[in-house]
């Protein structure tokens, strides 16, 4: 099953903000979209370069497939 529920996060949970037909106990899986987490500004040059290091290692060691599918800017950006 692949739905999207659009929900608020309220106390500790997730509200959804219109009816949604799940079965009660379903695991979902919940995707964050736009500017509502902003990580905080790190000032410190080191801490800054050790972070890039270690995003690119990651990167690196994580390549995506040669025959990964391409996907076009409508694709990407939902369009309201």
């Amino acid at each position: 099953m692949s739905d999207v529920f659009r929900a608020v996060y309220h106390d500790g949970a997730f509200i959804p903000k219109e009816p949604c037909d799940v079965p009660e106990d379903s695991e979902v899986l919940l995707m964050l979209q736009g500017p509502a987490s902003v990580p905080p500004e790190v000032t410190d040059l080191e801490q800054r370069a050790n972070l890039m290091r270690s995003l690119v290692e990651r990167m690196r060691a994580t390549p995506l497939p040669v025959d990964a599918p391409r996907l076009s800017r409508e694709a990407l950006h939902e369009r309201r």
